[in-house]
């Protein structure tokens, strides 16, 4: 009998251990897809508000998941990529030293020999701002949790990139290209995978088909292979090849960049009574970004992998006119002909002509530092632990994803970075630590330049750097920055002022310690 009791007893301990284990197991870590589009503002989306453009696909990742509401990239492709990358605001050193974009397109419209293009090539190579031997990017987070890493599109921050350097940021596979001037072109002779140059049938055009300004171009002008159509192929096909390991992609496509480019217009537009070429190409350009998400969700789906994956939504910086109003916002004009100011009457989308009012009413636009140059959707689904239809008021940037994608992985994150993780916020747990304040530099003065943005709501603009003119915004009130509030705390704007300037061109302590 005590032989039998002895026997229960053990298996008894034995199963609690069994339990105990099971309970103690970290859960298993999601596949994280990054979609990253280009100068898409939060108003060109129907979950923010966008009327004319029907976006269903990014619509259902916000019903599905949580949708931030202050959230902040860059003002300009370059630095916003450097700063999601690296997880540093884009005032550090560096922030700002992207390399000179175009030699590709000089050799390959004949320009330039191969043999100028190689030593042009070395001297950029030598001039592009250095990496420290410990810096640490945001793939190589993943890489660390045995993630592999993949990224499809335009490579790297920017402008002129190469295979060592790619491969230096952390990514075990991409798919793109390496000049972001040839990204203005929809209709690429060739792109690169892996340090290999592949083409695409039926490009010919050196500058891959950049179309004008005007847009007036016939549609399917530049070629015959669309470059997002090579991506979303390779997206779907990189999904199933790695359906039983985990992994990261990054997608930072072209959509909705100018000029425009389209190989067909969508139905929804195609025979629009009103709106011109340009408008429509623009408009199916947006159409198509929504339905390669919708692509990317239903074969998550098919792969029986959609609930352990967490998909983000962003874009790289605030919305940018390829159509329509473009000049009188260069020229700083109103419909009536009067010139737009940065007091009462500020160039917004919603009163200056735009169809489809892309900034959602903030002020300004691309490279702009009023809302509309640097507030940018974001989105993130992730099944059963993201809470469906939820939003979020959190003071969030690009930078922070770095430090999230190691809370969420199991990675401790690198010192010194500028990122806080916004995990907790994700699952709806408390966010013990958020910023007391986010910095978007900005080295641009067409309509205002640098930006700090507080925890309480409060935004500091350097609306005139020439002048030294400053401007103070409660944003949770009035995201339109229609009410200056600087004659009303000017203690306040003198020690925002301080603090800005204090961390435009500062060192970067994730790599000098």
């Amino acid at each position: 009998m005590n032989r039998i009791t002895n026997r229960f007893l053990a298996v008894l301990f034995l199963l609690t251990l069994s339990v105990a284990f099971v309970r103690s197991a970290p859960a298993k870590t999601p596949n994280v897809i990054l979609l990253f589009a280009d100068d898409l503002g939060p108003g060109m989306l129907g979950c923010y508000g966008q009327q004319v453009v029907t976006t269903p696909n990014i619509d259902r990742l916000a019903r599905e998941g949580m949708k931030f509401n202050n959230y902040y990239g860059g003002v300009y492709c370059a630095p916003s990529r450097w700063t999601l990358l690296t997880g540093m605001h884009d005032g550090r050193v560096g922030g700002w030293a992207q390399t000179r974009a175009g030699l590709p397109i000089l050799r390959d419209a004949g320009k330039i020999t191969e043999e100028e293009y190689q030593r042009r090539l070395e001297q950029l190579k030598k001039s592009a701002n250095p990496i420290a031997p410990n810096e640490v990017f945001l793939a190589q987070i993943a890489r660390q949790a045995g993630y592999q890493t993949a990224q499809f599109g335009k490579l790297d921050r920017g402008f002129l990139t190469w295979h060592e350097r790619v491969k230096r940021f952390g990514w075990d596979f991409y798919e793109g290209y390496f000049d972001h001037q040839r990204c203005h072109g929809f209709y690429p002779p060739y792109l690169w995978r892996n340090g290999e140059q592949f083409e695409l049938p039926g490009n010919t055009l050196a500058d891959c088909g950049k179309t004008s300004e005007q847009g007036d171009e016939p549609v399917g002008y530049g070629g015959e292979t669309y470059s997002q159509n090579v991506f979303i192929e390779g997206i779907l096909k990189y999904l199933r090849d790695h359906r039983d390991e985990p992994f990261f992609l990054y997608h930072p496509t072209q959509l909705p960049h100018g000029p425009v480019a389209i190989p067909e217009l969508h139905p929804d537009f195609a025979d629009h009574p009103t709106m011109s070429l340009a408008e429509k190409k623009y408009a199916s350009m947006v159409k198509m970004l929504d339905d390669h998400v919708g692509m990317i969700m239903a074969e998550l789906k098919q792969l029986g992998i959609d609930d352990n994956t967490m998909v983000l939504f962003t874009s790289d910086n605030g919305h940018e006119l390829y159509y329509g109003p473009k000049p009188e916002y260069k020229n700083r004009r109103l419909p009536n002909g009067e010139e737009a100011n940065l007091t009462d009457k500020k160039w917004r989308t919603s009163e200056h002509g735009d169809v489809f009012n892309g900034a959602g009413g903030r002020a300004g636009l691309k490279r702009s530092g009023y809302q509309g140059g640097m507030q940018c959707p974001m989105i993130v689904r992730w099944p059963g632990k993201v809470a469906a239809g939820s939003q979020t008021d959190l003071l969030t940037a690009h930078y922070d994803f770095l430090s999230t994608l190691a809370d969420l992985v199991g990675v401790e994150p690198p010192s010194g970075k500028d990122g806080i993780s916004y995990l907790p916020t994700l699952l709806g747990k408390p966010q013990t630590e958020s910023h007391d304040y986010v910095i978007v530099n900005n080295r641009f003065t067409h309509m205002g330049s640098c930006a700090l943005i507080t925890g309480e709501g409060m935004k500091l603009v350097e609306a005139d750097k020439k002048r030294g003119l400053f401007q103070l915004y409660n944003i949770l009130d009035d995201n339109e920055e229609r009410h200056d509030l600087s004659a009303q705390y000017p203690e306040k704007v003198t020690y925002l002022k301080n603090l800005l300037q204090s961390q435009i061109n500062s060192a970067r302590p994730d790599v000098n310690p």
